[in-house]
């Protein structure tokens, strides 16, 4: 068996070679999993923050069962559902992108493992933080927004990290609906040269790289967030 490394030179019969073909897969990578992000973290900051809403038995549910549904059906069956089911059962869909409905399913379901998260880490947090707010007159949004979700991202970071981490490998699935990102140029690429060894080595290094990337931009940002001193019982195991 011999390694042949220019192929990623030669024109792909389409005007371009396939070295650009992979940069062009990769940036289809990232930005499904930049979008979906963008999603995840927004639903599932609010569904997170609901979950622990006192006297609000309802939206506890409602959001209870957001995290259930979204976190128990398996991401690729989410997917086919958003891709076939969803523009046949709701027209308005039915001229919306695939890109944007991998969005969504990739979105809705890290959504509901980031809830979670939101939901530990301000449940981990002193009573007393919560009374006090209300002691400076805050209402229940100016509590959540002052006082207990900025002390409760700094908790989640570590978990954040990780599951950001999952998001940008979970964008593979995106291949089942046709998106052209790293998984379907690689299975392409292989399928016209025969260069199987090549282009995976090639594409399980650049989500290698992805991912070691977005390790270190939260690393970072946890240390430029964290408050010195500050020890969670629930999250570091006792003051």
């Amino acid at each position: 068996m011999t390694w042949d490394w220019g192929f990623f030179f030669n024109d792909d019969g389409g005007g371009r070679t396939y070295l650009e073909w992979l940069f062009e897969a990769w940036q289809w990578t990232l930005a499904v999993a930049g979008c979906s992000w963008l999603v995840a973290v927004s639903v599932g900051a609010l569904v997170g923050t609901l979950r622990t809403l006192p006297n609000s038995p309802l939206l506890v549910r409602a959001a209870n069962v957001w995290v259930e549904l979204f976190r128990n059906i398996p991401i690729l069956v989410q997917l086919f559902i958003w891709y076939f089911v969803v523009p046949r059962m709701f027209p308005v869909f039915q001229n919306v992108s695939g890109f944007v409905l991998v969005v969504f399913a990739l979105g809705f379901f890290t959504s509901a493992r980031i809830a979670e998260q939101v939901r530990a880490g301000i449940q981990s947090l002193p009573r007393g933080q919560r009374y006090a707010g209300m002691a400076m007159g805050f209402t229940t949004a100016q509590t959540y927004r002052y006082v207990l979700l900025p002390m409760a991202v700094r908790i989640i970071m570590p978990p954040l990290t990780s599951e950001s981490m999952n998001l940008l490998k979970n964008s593979s699935v995106a291949f089942a609906v046709s998106i052209p990102e790293l998984t379907m140029y690689a299975m392409q690429v292989q399928e016209e040269t025969s260069r199987g060894i090549e282009v995976y080595i090639v594409v399980t290094a650049a989500y290698a790289v992805s991912a070691f990337a977005v390790n270190r931009v939260f690393a970072f940002i946890e240390r430029r967030v964290q408050v010195p001193g500050f020890i969670v019982a629930g999250a570091a195991g006792g003051h």
